[in-house]
């Protein structure tokens, strides 16, 4: 017969994640830990499209979903992102606290040549960027696997300290559900973990944009009249 320990109510859960949190914080007021507010841990268009990348993908799909009870019981203490690492730290079952570190590939510059391509004057600026707020074509090209902006399993390492020798425990599940809840909060720092110049990206969309205006400008359409038409027109 399995044992699989004594059962612990969710709000037991999440109030010791708290007392937890609270101590660390007193020694650490820097501390980020990921809250979830809702049954979703994600709602924007790009902690979605961060979390759907990594189901996607038949080495992650069926063990990151280990981790979402942990980063809605609120066990993600502390989270940061930086240029292609991520850091944590995670409570496990117990009161252990467990390193978890993600490193993700910087984008090649083959993939971000086609991905500036691809944008070519199709986004006016950062807030849009940001929101989500692009062309449809566009966001499906973002999340195409291997040549979109999204991570493969290949692009990233996964280590945590604890002794699970699983390739993905539960406390890193946990961070990479919590990376997409994050990026709900700062879309933008999803650009910095892949090591993205946002402004050059912006720069370029918009100076495409702009020579394409200038190029419809000084090319002649038909429902431009001639000066001979309009004098006509007028009687002159």
């Amino acid at each position: 017969m399995w044992d699989y320990g004594e059962y612990v109510p969710v709000a037991q859960k999440k109030a010791e994640a708290k007392k937890v949190l609270e101590k660390l914080r007193k020694k650490n007021p820097n501390i980020e830990p990921v809250v979830i507010n809702g049954n979703k841990i994600a709602k924007t268009w790009w902690g979605i499209a961060w979390t759907k990348n990594l189901e996607s993908y038949a080495d992650y799909s069926n063990r990151i979903g280990r981790g979402r009870s942990y980063v809605k019981n609120g066990f993600v203490l502390d989270l940061k992102i930086d240029k292609g690492i991520v850091t944590a730290l995670v409570k496990g079952s117990s009161r252990k606290l467990y390193q978890v570190d993600i490193k993700v590939i910087p984008l090649s510059q083959e993939k971000w040549d086609r991905i500036t391509a691809q944008c070519s004057h199709k986004i006016d600026g950062i807030a849009e960027l940001a929101s989500g707020q692009f062309p449809k074509e566009l966001g499906e090209y973002f999340v195409t696997k291997d040549i979109g902006l999204f991570p493969s399993p290949k692009e990233i390492q996964l280590d945590c300290s604890c002794p699970d020798f699983a390739h993905m425990c539960k406390h890193v599940a946990a961070v990479l559900y919590g990376i997409g809840a994050r990026f709900d909060e700062e879309p933008l720092l999803f650009f910095k973990l892949r090591n993205i110049d946002v402004d050059a990206l912006i720069k370029k969309s918009m100076e495409e944009k702009m020579s394409s205006m200038l190029q419809n400008a000084d090319s002649k359409t038909g429902r431009v009249m001639e000066d001979v038409d309009i004098a006509d027109l007028f009687g002159l």
